[in-house]
């Protein structure tokens, strides 16, 4: 009996070293982390950002007045006309081409006619959209794959028109017979702007196939195999 009690003593003597153990560690673990520390963190105000303004559109170049500059054909706005007037051939658009053409506000300004918006419209853009039709059925088939090579303006040609002739109001520069030189299926033709007036010192189409037109279809000016050649002509 005595014997028991000793033992029972001692699995209680070692429970109670154990649980000691226990709690001693617990005591170590938590006087061993570091207290927690409260940063105030100052309020983030945000404000809503203003508006940037829109930029101004560009204004209409025919709403403007004329200039006496000469005209440059090395210069942007030439060439992205120019890549109008061949996508225009090419698709057989109107729409494509049109940034080529003259402006209808600039051309109200030059003629003093009855109504010269009606003019442009009914007369001049009909005839260039005719023109256009043409040049491309020239192209053919493969009107797709035709690549433009250059346009030659022949400075020399260009001359100023002033005031009183043909019906203007305003002067401005023409020059005639301007090459587009395209190349097709490797092989390079040429076809020419009849008539390319200014304004505000850049070139526009205002006749592509023909000034004087003989008759009520479209016309392309003096196509040829290779570049081809600029005739010195004098036109309004």
């Amino acid at each position: 009996m005595a014997a028991v009690v000793a033992a029972a003593a001692s699995v209680v003597a070692s429970g109670c070293g154990g649980a000691a153990t226990t709690a001693s560690v617990a005591t170590r673990t938590a006087t061993s982390v570091p207290p927690v520390v409260t940063t105030a963190v100052p309020a983030v105000t945000t404000s809503t950002p203003r508006p940037r303004p829109k930029p101004k559109p560009e204004p209409n170049p025919g709403s403007l007045p004329q200039t006496d500059q000469q005209p440059s054909a090395d210069t942007p706005a030439f060439h992205a006309e120019m890549a109008a007037l061949w996508n225009g051939v090419r698709t057989n658009s109107l729409a494509a081409a049109l940034p080529a053409f003259f402006p209808e506000g600039a051309y109200a300004q030059v003629k003093q006619i009855a109504d010269p918006q009606g003019d442009w419209a009914d007369r001049l853009v009909s005839d260039y959209h005719l023109d256009l039709t043409a040049a491309h059925q020239l192209l053919g088939g493969n009107s797709a794959g035709a690549r433009l090579v250059a346009v030659h303006v022949p400075a020399g040609y260009a001359h100023w028109v002033g005031p009183g002739a043909c019906y203007n109001g305003v002067g401005y520069y023409e020059v005639p017979n301007v090459r587009i030189v395209y190349s097709e299926n490797g092989v390079v033709h040429s076809f020419g702007i009849a008539s390319m007036i200014s304004w505000r010192g850049i070139w526009y189409v205002i006749h592509l196939g023909a000034i004087l037109r003989p008759g009520a279809g479209g016309v392309v000016d003096d196509p040829a195999s290779g570049p081809g050649e600029s005739i010195p002509s004098s036109t309004c």
